[in-house]
Formats: structure tokens, sequence, C-alpha cells
């Protein structure tokens, strides 16, 4: 029997009825968005870049390298091009950075260069459309976090900043129990970061590139712990610098700075910041028992301690470790899928600056300093 033809009123009702069902079933269309792993580009390929960050997207789950930015291409990326079965198109210069804007791949600009350089190019990627994870520190003033903010706005696009112990499951059970409540209020934070430091050539002894000396680099750690142990901000702080007479590593940086966190529920928070001794460790003391992490920083081999109440010795908990900058961009990845603001913004970063900004007056003038809003 011959089929009867289809009329222009039913092919138009017809495809009313198939685009409104595709529009409410949003889970259907977006199947292969979902699946799809998010591109990411490494600017800078140095020792963090080249021996942590991009052997972790190897592992990832939700994310992919998709292209690199460097300077030094021969030398640096024939390797990780075959090993990543990169477009070699996709390795940029710093003088056509620009230019990927027009690679579709790259979702993410990953910035893993120098303090100083941190603001251009994570402005530079936002205009271009993408989104951006920037290692911290931030920038090297609040004026340029604040930029970098203003331009992620501008350009409706996810600004992260890389604080990889938010994404480690040792520092982040520490937050759980401490946020728990059977702990009881917080009485006391000390917490240390340092490490002596080798080549004194190398850029984060340059103060125009550094922003500063060891606080700037390894004593963010214990400054940003104490902000997110407490759960709270400093309004007020005072510190101290130290720097070994005539060490050529020191000329223009400082080595060590001891330092006072004052929190407006009244906790103070002592910690340590080096260049020129090992410091890896913070203890939390509150009403009712103890929350301790040696190592609390490292790549891996993490420990953490709790005395909870009723005890009478502290335990160690045991926990599965992960990748910290693995678990960082997969997490990234899935708040840009989800549409989510990640929980270390570009605020995070400018509160970070305000405080160290706080610390450096501090050292100078030899007073304690408010904490600016």
């Amino acid at each position: 029997m011959p089929q009867a033809k289809t009329s222009r009123r039913q092919l138009l009702s017809e495809s009313i009825l198939f685009a409104s069902a595709m529009a409410l079933a949003p889970h259907v269309r977006g199947v292969d968005d979902a699946k799809r792993k998010i591109g990411f580009c490494v600017v800078g390929i140095g020792s963090l870049a080249k021996n942590q960050i991009i052997p972790a997207l190897a592992k990832t789950e939700n994310a992919k390298l998709v292209a690199l930015v460097t300077g030094h291409a021969a030398e640096k990326t024939p390797a990780i091009v075959e090993k990543f079965g990169l477009n070699p198109k996709s390795v940029y210069s710093y003088d056509n950075y620009d230019s990927i804007k027009d690679n579709p791949e790259i979702d993410v600009v990953y910035v893993v260069l120098p303090n100083s350089m941190h603001p251009e190019y994570t402005i530079r990627a936002l205009k271009a459309g993408k989104h951006v994870l920037c290692e911290k520190p931030m920038a090297n003033t609040v004026e340029e976090c604040q930029q970098m903010i203003d331009a992620a706005k501008a350009a409706n696009k996810k600004l992260m900043i890389g604080y990889r112990l938010r994404h480690e499951p040792f520092n982040m059970k520490a937050i759980e129990l401490l946020r728990g409540g059977s702990l009881g209020k917080i009485k006391n934070i000390d917490a240390g970061a340092g490490f002596s430091i080798g080549d004194p050539t190398q850029w984060r002894l340059n103060r125009k590139m550094a922003g500063g000396g060891s606080m700037m680099d390894i004593g963010i750690y214990a400054q940003n712990a104490c902000r997110y142990l407490s759960g709270e901000e400093p309004v007020e702080v005072m510190a101290m610098t130290y720097s070994t007479p005539n060490d050529v590593r020191f000329k223009e940086v400082e080595e060590t700075m001891l330092f006072t966190l004052r929190f407006a529920s009244g906790l103070l928070a002592n910690c340590t910041s080096s260049y020129g001794f090992g410091v890896n460790r913070y203890r939390v003391t509150c009403e009712k028992g103890m929350v301790e992490s040696e190592p609390f920083l490292s790549y891996k081999d993490l420990r953490l301690f709790a005395k909870m109440p009723g005890k009478r010795e502290r335990e160690e908990i045991v926990l599965e470790p992960k990748d910290h900058f693995g678990a960082e961009m997969d997490y990234f990845a899935e708040c840009l899928r989800e549409g989510k603001e990640p929980r270390t913004p570009g605020e995070e970063g400018l509160r970070d600056m305000r405080v160290i900004t706080a610390l450096y007056e501090s050292a100078r003038s030899g007073r304690a300093v408010k904490v600016g809003g």
C-alpha cells in the first residue's frame, strides 16, 4: 500500500514537538559535552609544570592537556607533545599567546609563571575567552588581584587560584574535624612552612619577579592554613623578618618571617615562614582536643593526627592519598561543567594578598597592622 504523504503542517508540528522535547531534556542533549574532558593549556614549562602539573594531567578523569605556552619550545616540549599526542600547532610562544582564542580545544588556561607575570597572562587569557586556573600567590599586589577578578567578571569566565591543599584528603579532613563542633572552640594554631632554598639566581629570590621572599612562596601555606582551618579571617597581624648577613641568596628578599595573626574571635595563630630551614606542620589546639599534621604541604606522604574528646592520646587518621594537582584540575573541570563557583576563586587569592601586604608592612614598621578590607 502506498505511504501517505506528510503534509507541511505535520512536518512543522513534529519539528516543534522534537525541539520542545530536546529543550526539556538537557541531559540527553548534552550527553557528549558531559563526557568530554575539559581541555587545559599550561602556560610556563618550569619545574612545577614539568614535574607535577603536566604529569598529573595524565591521571585526571575530567581534564586533559591540549596546549602549551613556553618561550623554549624546542627544548621543553617535544617529549610532552609526543606523550600527550598534542598537535604541534597547539604549542604557543609568548609572542603568539593571544591566538589561543582561536583554539576551541582550550577551555582552561593554567598560569604557572613567576608571580609578577600572573596578572598579565591571566587577564589576556580571560580576554581570549578562556577560564583561568592561576598558581598562588595570585599576584604581587592587592591592586593586581582585583584587576584579575574584574577581568574574569567582565569576560564572564571563572577564575580559580591554585591552592592544591584544598583538594587533597588530609587537609580537607582536618577542616571537617575542626568545623564539626565536637572539638569545641579553637584556642590556638601553630603553623610553619619552610625549606632551605638553593640556586641564588632563581626568580624566587628576585624581588621584582617574586614580590617578596619566603612569605610569598612557602609561608603562604602556613598563613592560608590558619584561615582555612579556623574558617576565620585575620583582622590584625604582627611580623618580624631575618636574613643571614652576607648570604647572596637574600640580597633582595627575606629569608625568614615569624608572624602572628589575630582573628576577630580572639584566636591567635603563631606562624613561621623560611627559606633557611625546613618546617612543615600545623597544630590546632581546641577546647576538647587537637588536630595536627606533619607534613601537611608536601606533594605526598602527608600525615594527620587528632586527639578527640575522651581520648587520652592522639590517633593517626589514615586516608587514601590523591595527586594534589590532579584533584585540583578535576575539581575545576567539575565546576565548569556544573556552572558552580570554585572554593578558591580570585577573591581567596585577594584575601591572602591583603594579609601578606599587612605582614610586610608590620615587619617594616615594627608594629601591629590591621588587615585591609
